[in-house]
């Protein structure tokens, strides 16, 4: 069994005792299959938290919450509060009453969005082949790459940990696998600063005694309808056939039957296009007036229509999310009759839809969101039945073109005006 040390990459054969041969450093990684692995799922540690520290030193002993006011929710958290029992998605008033102590930030999302792109910058030097899943997770396919770096992917991506972790001044976990599904799930064995392999020789026997919902797409709903059918851990997924599963739980049954054996068939597709854009915010107090939330869909439905802007892309289904004040969410959404990149016909059908929900209900959150995405090239196309589209088009587009030149606030449409009451 090889061993791989991640600080000095010299790899050793047989197996070493607790440190590295050559540099006595600790972090060794060993597995049978070390050096035939080639895809990997890599994710950074607690990477909003990791940001603030890095550009804040004196935060790095302290628990660091990263989100909203009171009323928001936790958008990260670093380790040291989540041994206070802070997690994300927590709402921050527990998280709160957890960790009393905690240094609470507002997100800055242009800081995380640019360390984003220098490790996916540096992830790109070693492979073409990078699938991002978020600003702070990718999966990268290293096959045949070994000439290229004079070595093993394992070792290629250790060294990419050093690099991100110097140069970017974040940590980063690696899951390397023969699959994403198994890299996904590697990846989280060995938090924070950690690089853990699962091979396929073991997948099976790894996954027999795992509970179902390590499975990606197993949600609650889904984890109580197999429970209902004595299905809690992934080995009793295959007391069934395929037909079997895809006859109780739809397409889903073939990735259950497929995960369940560790076979996952899926490609590393890089530069994927985003499947969704969609902004949203908590309120300092719930609101139940339709006319206030609405106040509050209209930003909201600017800040998506800039998104899709920027990325040449239109959208042609739109979704409103809600959350009431006892923290259930409810999304509603409505088709278009073709894709668009406008925040007035956004907000127009988020309106529509709001107002079908706006029932007396107090809510503490309003989101929305297009998917369906496209090219912008196909969208807002003139309609015979909305004679007043292209004019209001010409409009946005002009007011996105002063802008441009003299700042964000430099003109508004007067709904805006009521959000300065």
């Amino acid at each position: 069994m090889n061993a791989l040390c991640r600080d000095c990459l010299v790899t050793h054969p047989g197996e070493p005792a607790t440190r590295c041969p050559a540099c006595r450093s600790p972090r060794l990684v060993r597995h049978s299959e070390l050096a035939s692995l080639s895809l990997a799922h890599l994710d950074c540690d607690a990477f909003y938290a990791s940001v603030e520290k890095r550009d804040k030193p004196e935060l790095a002993d302290r628990p660091v919450i990263v989100g909203g006011g009171r009323r928001g929710v936790v958008a990260a958290c670093c380790y040291v509060a989540r041994i206070y029992g802070v997690r994300s998605a927590m709402p921050m008033f527990k998280a709160l009453e957890r960790c009393p102590d905690a240094v609470v930030l507002r997100p800055d999302m242009e800081r995380y969005r640019l360390a984003g792109r220098q490790m996916r910058a540096l992830m790109q030097e070693i492979t073409p082949l990078v699938e991002p899943i978020s600003i702070d997770e990718a999966f990268l396919d290293l096959s045949g790459t070994e000439a290229l770096h004079g070595g093993p992917p394992a070792r290629t991506l250790a060294h990419l940990a050093l690099r991100i972790e110097h140069e970017v001044g974040v940590t980063v976990s690696i899951g390397l696998a023969p699959n994403k599904f198994l890299a996904k799930i590697a990846s989280d064995l060995d938090k924070p600063r950690g690089f853990a392999a699962i091979g396929a020789e073991e997948a099976v026997e790894f996954l027999t005694e795992k509970p179902v919902g390590i499975i990606s797409g197993v949600g609650r709903a889904l984890q109580s309808a197999l429970a209902r059918d004595g299905i809690t851990l992934v080995g009793q997924l295959r007391r069934y056939e395929e037909h079997e599963l895809v006859a109780r739980f739809g397409a889903m049954g073939r990735r259950l039957h497929s995960f369940a054996y560790g076979i996952d068939t899926r490609p590393v597709e890089p530069n994927g296009p985003a499947k969704s854009i969609s902004g949203e915010t908590t309120f300092d107090a719930d609101i139940a007036d339709p006319a206030a939330l609405l106040h509050r869909l209209w930003p909201l439905s600017e800040k998506v229509a800039a998104r899709l802007k920027e990325s040449g892309l239109a959208g042609r289904t739109v979704t409103l999310k809600l959350k009431t004040s006892d923290f259930r969410s409810l999304t509603r959404a409505q088709r278009l009759a073709d894709p668009t990149r406008l925040a007035e016909r956004i907000y127009r059908a988020g309106e529509a839809l709001l107002r079908r929900e706006a029932d007396g209900r107090r809510f503490r959150l309003i989101g929305i969101g297009v998917s369906d995405l496209a090219d912008a090239a196909s969208a807002d196309a003139p309609d015979l039945l909305d004679p007043e589209r292209e004019r209001s088009a010409r409009v946005e587009l002009a007011m996105d073109q002063v802008r441009a030149k003299l700042g964000r606030n430099a003109i508004v449409k007067g709904r805006a005006f009521a959000l300065r009451d």
